[in-house]
């Protein structure tokens, strides 16, 4: 059996070479905290149940959603959209309060005040599938896990090209081929300064779950809930 053949039965959930399949896919965006608990989340569901079900090919397939497709192409005011959104900085504070404590469970520590520019993170995801192209699926995992901690724990702006340009090779990707892949991106800008919506498939928002294209799960659900719909799913 070929990679593409291989590649195929893990996306169908059927066995290969006699073992059973696995497939993980994960919308998400990198502006959303609870994506990157979901995450962690996963991380830890899957070594879990690697250790339940050691026989099963295991493969995650990260699908980009963006949630505010229309954010300007320089971002916008951090700080402010979320007290405008919210509607006063109690609700802010208590919102945050509790995403902190939910971060703290799956190991995360958010930095929000840190953060100065809600970006459009349509060039995030180019470079993520640019990342994809070539081929290295350990590499991909790294930029994304890169470009939330970038996000969340250094107040990065990732809608900045230079800034993703320098993180796409602090992950081992080529510089040249990456400042070219994001001049290229930043022409799908239309002329009002916006970015033309970089998502693919999903209407439930993120994060967003689904194992073996049978069981669904939306938001971020404990790892022993993940591998619970792991098991399930693994078993039709």
């Amino acid at each position: 059996m070929n990679l593409s053949e291989l590649q195929c039965a893990v996306t169908a959930g059927r066995e290969v070479d006699g073992r059973p399949t696995m497939t993980v896919e994960v919308f998400f965006d990198f502006i959303c905290p609870w994506c990157l608990i979901g995450k962690r989340n996963l991380e830890a569901a899957i070594s879990r149940f690697a250790g339940l079900r050691p026989d099963v090919l295991l493969k995650v397939l990260w699908r980009s959603h963006q949630l505010l497709p229309y954010t300007p192409i320089d971002g916008m005011p951090y700080q402010a959209f979320y007290l405008d959104r919210l509607g006063s900085h109690e609700a802010v504070t208590v919102r945050r309060a509790q995403v902190r404590r939910a971060g703290s469970d799956a190991g995360i520590e958010f930095a929000f005040e840190r953060i100065e520019v809600l970006p459009n993170t349509a060039a995030a995801h180019d470079l993520v599938a640019y990342a994809a192209g070539r081929g290295a699926e350990a590499q991909r995992a790294l930029l994304i896990e890169r470009l939330f901690r970038a996000y969340f724990m250094e107040g990065q702006n990732i809608g900045d090209l230079k800034v993703l340009e320098r993180l796409g090779v602090e992950c081992g990707l080529e510089q040249q081929g990456v400042a070219d892949h994001l001049a290229e991106s930043r022409s799908k800008a239309d002329p009002t300064g916006r970015r033309v919506p970089h998502t693919e498939y999903n209407d439930t928002g993120v994060p967003h779950f689904v194992f073996n294209a049978r069981y669904t799960l939306s938001g971020a659900h404990s790892p022993g809930a993940i591998v619970e719909a792991m098991m399930l799913a693994v078993r039709e």
